[in-house]
C-alpha cells in the first residue's frame, strides 16, 4: 500500500528541521510515544537504528527506525518495523515563500494474516494516522502545542 501526504508549516525551512530533527520533540507530536532508545549507530546518521516504544489504548508496541537516507534540509528517508509491518518513510522538504512544504511518501509492506486484513480493511486509517502526524507536527512547530497536553 501506497499514498502520500503533505502539509505547509509556517516556518522557514532551517527552522521546521532544527525541530523535526530532534529527537527529544518527538513525544510533543507522536501521540502514544512513550520512549525512544537508541540501538545502533551514531543517532541521526544513516544506517542508525532507535527502538521507539507507543502506547495507543489498550495496546502496546515497539518498532525500530532505520535511517536510509538524511539530506537535510532536502530530504529523510528512513523504515520502520514491527510485528507483521514494513514500512518505508520518504519525507520531502520544499521551501516555499518562508514556509516549509512537507511531502510524505509512506510505503507499507504486511505479513501475517491479521496485518494484511487489517490493511485491506481499514487501508485510511493508515493515511488518516500519517496526516494526523503531520497535522500533530505543525502545531508543534507553529504554535508550541503539544500532544502531551491533551
Amino acid at each position: 500500500m501506497k499514498y502520500t501526504t503533505e502539509i505547509i508549516v509556517d516556518l522557514p525551512r532551517e527552522e521546521f528541521i532544527k525541530k523535526l530533527d530532534n529527537p527529544e520533540n518527538m513525544k510533543h507530536w507522536q501521540r502514544g510515544l512513550v520512549g525512544f532508545e537508541q540501538i545502533s549507530g551514531e543517532p541521526g546518521t544513516e544506517g542508525a537504528q532507535m527502538s521507539l516504544s507507543y502506547k495507543m489504548g489498550k495496546r502496546e508496541f515497539d518498532m525500530v527506525e532505520t535511517i536510509i537516507k538524511r539530506n537535510f534540509p532536502e530530504e529523510f528517508h528512513s523504515t520502520y518495523d514491527t510485528k507483521g509491518v514494513h514500512n518505508v518513510q520518504k519525507n520531502y522538504f520544499k521551501e516555499e515563500n518562508g514556509s516549509t512544504k512537507w511531502i510524505s511518501e509512506s510505503e507499507f509492506e504486511f505479513s501475517g494474516f491479521f496485518m494484511k486484513f487489517m490493511a485491506f480493511l481499514m487501508p485510511g486509517a493508515f493515511k488518516k494516522q500519517s496526516m494526523k502526524y503531520l497535522q500533530d507536527f505543525k502545531s508543534f512547530a507553529e504554535e508550541g502545542k503539544s500532544v502531551l497536553d491533551n
